[in-house]
């Protein structure tokens, strides 16, 4: 075994960033559905050769932790069944996948003759079949009402393209640009592929294998002191899931134990309620995604993330649970499980670690539009990423962020671009704004959510909304207050008004409705009558807090014309 070298311990960890970001680059500029080139809705990674995490790129950050544990499964159901020039797909929730719409593609990568490392992408996919395009279905209660399932596959062995395979995933899939952006992937594990096998040739097996090893055992300290600092003991949290698609006003408790004990901590589910008959469930993999990107926002930023760093990290949750739902139940909706996972974690570590953690984020609430588009004749499907989220909870120390336009607790995802959203769709853009008072007050308020408003450029549009944003806002801390809710509300042509439910598939719906989407904000943190008034009043300038806001919640007197503070009004106000 070579002798290890600090400084090239270094070179490895950013040279496997630098690899893993590669990737991410040439996947967005080699994509076709916005959700990918846009949003960036997909994850790059590279694995050792028994499929620990070397490194990744985290634009998506719920699927941050998903490419692993499927790495590892795929190794063992091959076995010595793994060549050069292997291609593997990959969604299966069942085995280790986390949605049926990311859809995973694995690289072996062999040098001298030798296993020594994977490249790995995963992105969302347009469609992936099931009973309703886009493959959201708010009415599905089993697996293959969803999508179409794809355990591990090789769609190229040794090299050559296995042409039957791809003609039986793509003939059930209803998008063409799905194929495209699935060779996209493969081209983004090429180039990882490459690169790693670059620097191999530049250092050696060994070098890269004793380094590799060092670098897992320097990363897993620098968790294990972060952890530390945490005091032992056992803390409990619990959120709550509304609503599951198919039992109005049912709700599902989420519930975890950490115990932190010196240098290890556990995420314990064991106590959270039994998963739904319906659509909203959750598979382990995202579940414990969530948990980890979670437990990352309290740490040092600087941890790499690789095999080291998860290591003193354990995560119980039990199969049947609403977290890591059971064969064959619905689980597309568990992705979005991943704020109320998120808001249990922070109930149960807010009190021992206040200044690591934030107040809540916003929650989902969500649609997915899709149909023929009559300026094209053509098929077009498109989630409103614009809407797609309010404001992330503030921080002791720092604002929340102002409308993080993301599907889960841990940022990350862009919005569409305006003119881009009404080229790939038939939609006509009216708003997308700040909300004013949107934000929980604080001495550091909450971030702030949008508005939303677009009409509908087809007939027959097909509508789906998904989320439960609408019933419990982001909650504040430490006397900050709460965020605002989440609505949905739809204008026909005849001017008949509609508020869909919070999960819910609409049909047939006409050319020139409106829609109109608030997407709520952040918690805030602490008493906001701490917040200066200088502040608050430049935000008043601004659009951000109202007059009334201002002075009934914050306590700040401002003069209407000058837009200057009351010093006297505002110390007597602030008395009170």
């Amino acid at each position: 075994m070579s002798k290890v070298d600090t400084i090239l311990l270094s070179v490895f960890a950013r040279a496997f960033k630098s690899l893993t970001d590669e990737m991410s680059i040439s996947l967005q500029k080699t994509t076709r559905s916005p959700i990918l080139c846009e949003a960036k809705d997909f994850v790059t990674g590279v694995y050792d050769a028994h499929g620990n995490m070397l490194e990744q790129t985290e634009n998506l950050p719920i699927l941050s932790f998903s490419l692993g544990p499927v790495c590892k499964y795929i190794i063992e159901y091959f076995g010595d069944d793994i060549h050069p020039g292997d291609v593997i797909f990959h969604n299966d929730v069942f085995s280790m996948g986390n949605q049926n719409n990311d859809v995973a593609v694995y690289k072996p990568i062999f040098f001298e003759d030798e296993l020594v490392a994977w490249s790995a992408c995963k992105g969302h996919q347009a469609d992936i079949g099931g009973a309703v395009p886009g493959g959201y279905n708010p009415n599905a209660t089993e697996v293959w009402q969803e999508a179409l399932r794809i355990p591990p596959v090789k769609v190229y062995e040794k090299g050559k393209l296995r042409k039957d395979v791809w003609d039986l995933i793509f003939a059930n899939i209803r998008f063409d640009i799905v194929q495209q952006d699935m060779r996209a992937e493969i081209g983004s594990c090429v180039v990882g592929e490459r690169r790693m096998i670059r620097l191999l040739e530049k250092y050696g097996r060994d070098c890269f294998e004793a380094h590799k090893e060092a670098l897992f055992a320097s990363t897993r300290r620098m968790m294990e002191a972060e952890i530390a600092t945490i005091p032992n003991g056992e803390y409990r949290g619990e959120s709550l899931v509304y609503y599951d698609g198919k039992n109005v006003g049912k709700r599902y408790t989420i519930r975890v134990k950490i115990t932190v004990a010196d240098k290890k901590i556990t995420f314990d589910y064991s106590d959270t309620d039994a998963q739904s008959d319906a659509f909203v469930n959750g598979t382990y993999t995202s579940s414990a995604s969530a948990a980890v990107l979670t437990f990352l926002q309290m740490v040092n930023p600087d941890i790499p993330h690789n095999q080291g760093m998860v290591e003193p990290i354990e995560i119980i949750i039990p199969v049947g649970t609403i977290l890591n739902a059971a064969y064959p139940a619905a689980t597309t909706y568990g992705n979005h499980l991943c704020p109320c996972n998120a808001d249990a974690i922070a109930r149960a570590l807010g009190p021992i670690v206040p200044e690591r953690v934030t107040a809540g984020w916003n929650h989902l609430l969500c649609s997915l539009t899709t149909g023929i588009d009559p300026r094209k004749n053509d098929k077009y499907v498109d989630i409103c990423f614009m809407g797609l989220k309010g404001g992330s909870g503030a921080v002791r120390g720092v604002d929340g962020y102002d409308h993080i336009g993301m599907i889960d607790a841990a940022g990350g995802l862009l919005d569409q671009d305006y003119e881009m959203f009404e080229q790939q769709t038939p939609h006509l853009l009216h708003k997308h704004e700040y909300t004013c008072d949107s934000a929980g007050a604080g001495r550091w308020r909450g971030g702030l959510g949008v508005e939303t408003v677009f009409e509908i450029g087809a007939d027959n549009t097909q509508l789906v909304i998904f989320g439960d944003g609408d019933v419990e806002p982001a909650f504040g801390l430490h006397g900050g207050g709460s965020g605002s809710l989440n609505s949905v509300n739809l204008r026909y042509p005849d001017g008949k008004a509609h508020t869909p439910l919070s999960l819910d598939l609409l049909t047939g719906v006409p050319k020139g409705t409106q829609y109109h989407q608030l997407a709520g904000g952040g918690g805030g943190y602490g008493h906001p009558h701490e917040r200066p008034a200088e502040l608050v009043a430049m935000e008043v300038r601004n659009g951000v807090i109202s007059m009334r806001i201002a002075r009934d919640t914050y306590g700040v007197a401002i003069d209407e014309s000058t837009f200057d503070v009351d010093e006297k009004a505002t110390a007597a106000l602030r008395k009170t």
